[in-house]
């Protein structure tokens, strides 16, 4: 009997090509479905609850594959750690209905992107921030990012190389948090800022030309009231450069209760 196993799964992809197989290979899906076959024997193709790019990362992720295997769903999680790398971890896994789709199943995603604000790098966590060399006007910032929340077409904020025939999304919340902890005594340091977005679903590259966008805001170089503009131009060049990968973390996911 075939069961449909899902799994949450914790990575840092500054090593890989983001986590949808490429031609290339090296990717988180290629580890998991190496790892699987290695436990069961078997070869499957796990479908993950959305893409990141490559050098993105993930505080949760959710795939699900169908199984022959009978190894009790508790030992899975230590069975597949044991042959992915040091910097691919799953956390879960439970045993779902023949026809759970991770992708499709999913109503709302967030992902948080990372701006290390202060003078200097943070040498321990500089995989997973963006460090920004001048001050920022965090206030102009946080103005221009409620202007996101809605349904729009999106497409000022998406890959010009994105292959996806509607670009109309929702976004349910957009904030930002500053962690000050990591601050010196030093009018220079801003502390670390996170910009969380969630929505029903994102378009390539989309939260990190938000983060550009809003990054160019801080500098002075647009205004937090350009944004609706930019929008309704339904054209890549109205918008602020895609930062790059590093700091974005797909952060959660939420699913239908049933």
């Amino acid at each position: 009997m075939m069961r449909n196993l899902c799994m949450t799964v914790t990575y840092d992809g500054t090593a890989y090509y983001g986590f949808q197989v490429q031609p290339g290979g090296n990717t988180i899906q290629d580890h998991l479905e190496d790892a699987i076959r290695a436990l069961t024997g078997e070869t499957v193709k796990i479908t993950g609850s959305g893409r990141t790019d490559a050098g993105v990362h993930a505080r949760r992720q959710i795939f699900n594959f169908p199984t022959a295997s009978q190894i009790p769903i508790e030992r899975w999680c230590i069975a597949l750690n044991s042959r992915l790398p040091s910097d691919i971890v799953v956390i879960d896994a439970l045993e779902v209905p023949a026809d759970f789709h991770s992708r499709y199943a999913a109503k709302k995603k967030t992902y948080r992107y990372t701006v290390n604000a202060n003078q200097f790098p943070d040498v321990f966590n500089r995989r997973l921030q963006y460090h920004h060399h001048a001050k920022l006007d965090t206030a102009a910032m946080e103005e221009g990012l409620r202007h996101f929340i809605g349904t729009y077409d999106f497409t000022s904020f998406a890959s010009r190389k994105s292959q996806k025939e509607n670009h109309v999304r929702s976004v349910y919340e957009a904030w930002m948090e500053v962690d000050r902890s990591m601050c010196r005594d030093h009018p220079r340091d801003q502390g670390v800022i996170h910009i969380y977005v969630s929505g029903n679903g994102f378009l390539q590259h989309m939260v990190r030309i938000i983060v550009g966008t809003l990054l160019e805001i801080g500098e002075g170089k647009r205004k937090a009231s350009d944004v609706p503009n930019m929008i309704a131009a339904c054209n890549r060049s109205a918008a602020g450069p895609t930062a790059v990968s590093c700091g974005l973390m797909l952060w959660d996911l939420e699913y239908k209760k049933d």
